[in-house]
């Protein structure tokens, strides 16, 4: 069936809507969630000024924290502690490397934080560049490859879930075949790179339910087992679509979560990793 106007096939348009949407999505992650990297502009000592504060590090090196300002006078420390370790404050002068302002915040065991402050002065000026501390959390480096196969089929499960669920709307042909399409692609994508990429930065393949409560893990296992049902049921029964229309609407409710709401946190007290905190 094609278009009145530009002769441009139906199906394409609902692909190009749902890859619009995907990236909608995608969006949406990036700029959500504790991990997502605070970005503002301030206007000191008649510089405008540029942040960038990161909120996760990878590696087994300490986090470095830059800060570009131009004006070598302009002086800035960095005010850290471990998160809910009760240490005092470390008070940390930055250093200017010709273009940043530069600290570094020790490395921390996987899922350790660190919160910290930003504060430049200059003579008698002073600002804090955040109300509330950064929280950074800490975890193992994992391998680009792997991060990116992860992240592809998981938008890529996003794009088919869209699409399939429009597909029973209109009671397409090829429902059940991208019903089955995209539990393919989010089986390998969460449940199998998503451990993986777990064990990596956390040391641990799962902490989801029933051993913890990662709400990533728990959200994935949730929009799984809907999906699952859903094939189930169409596999039965091939004009029965409810419940893959069901399943993409979850689909898209947790991915309204932001990523890593809830995540794996250190605990110094006891030295272990532990899951369902809010920050």
């Amino acid at each position: 069936m094609t278009t009145n106007n530009k002769n441009i096939p139906r199906s394409t348009l609902i692909w190009v809507l749902c890859f619009l949407f995907t990236l909608s999505i995608a969006y949406y992650q990036r700029k959500t969630g504790p991990s997502h990297t605070i970005r503002g502009k301030i206007t000191f000592a008649q510089e405008a000024i540029k942040y960038k504060l990161i909120r996760t590090h990878g590696g087994d090196d300490d986090a470095l924290i830059e800060i570009a300002v131009k004006d070598t006078t302009i002086k800035a420390k960095c005010k850290f502690r471990r998160r809910k370790a009760g240490d005092d404050w470390t008070i940390k002068e930055m250093f200017h490397d010709g273009t940043n302002l530069v600290a570094s915040l020790p490395h921390q065991p996987p899922a350790g934080k660190i919160e910290y402050f930003i504060i430049l002065n200059k003579g008698d000026q002073e600002v804090v560049l955040t109300e509330d501390p950064v929280i950074i959390r800490f975890k193992g480096a994992v391998p680009s490859l792997i991060l990116i196969i992860h992240i592809a089929l998981i938008f890529l499960a996003m794009l088919f879930s869209t699409r399939t669920g429009i597909e029973a709307i209109y009671k397409g042909k090829n429902t059940y075949k991208f019903t089955l399409i995209t539990l393919i692609l989010f089986f390998v994508g969460a449940l199998i790179f998503g451990p993986i990429i777990q064990k990596y930065a956390f040391n641990d393949y799962w902490t989801g339910w029933p051993f913890g409560g990662d709400l990533t893990d728990n959200k994935g296992l949730i929009a799984f087992i809907f999906w699952l049902i859903a094939f189930i049921v169409m596999s039965r029964n091939r004009n029965n679509r409810t419940w893959v229309i069901v399943a993409a609407i979850v689909f898209v409710l947790t991915f309204l979560i932001p990523h890593s709401a809830l995540g794996s946190e250190y605990d110094y007290s006891s030295g272990e990793v532990k899951t369902g905190r809010s920050k």
